[in-house]
């Protein structure tokens, strides 16, 4: 099924595939928390432009109903996140994820 004449849902899939794959990548190679976070927000995102293509292809509207709750939980968790970021680098000056092994209680 197409959602347009030219681009079909296979295309958003692919994008969404690459966006996964690319925020995956981030995750794993680096060693800034805020990095981490943008890489998380861009696997998200590519998990809501999935959701919506076939939603949109197959008339349902599940796949938008499911996105808006994955838009909700990425601002409560850039909410959340960046203030325990920005607590972290008062105390510590640095951002570096291998300093997190500090954190002893």
């Amino acid at each position: 099924m197409q959602l347009s004449p030219y681009i079909s849902v296979y295309d958003f899939l692919l994008l969404s595939i690459v966006l996964f794959a690319i925020g995956l990548f981030g995750m794993l190679r680096r060693k800034n928390i805020l990095m981490l976070f943008l890489s998380s927000e861009i696997m998200l995102n590519a998990i809501n432009i999935a959701l919506v293509a076939v939603g949109v292809a197959f008339n349902d509207m599940g796949g938008q109903m499911f996105a808006l709750f994955i838009i909700a939980l990425a601002a409560s968790e850039v909410a959340v996140g960046l203030g325990l970021v920005l607590l972290w680098y008062r105390k510590h000056k640095s951002l570096d994820i291998d300093t997190l092994c500090t954190m002893k209680g």
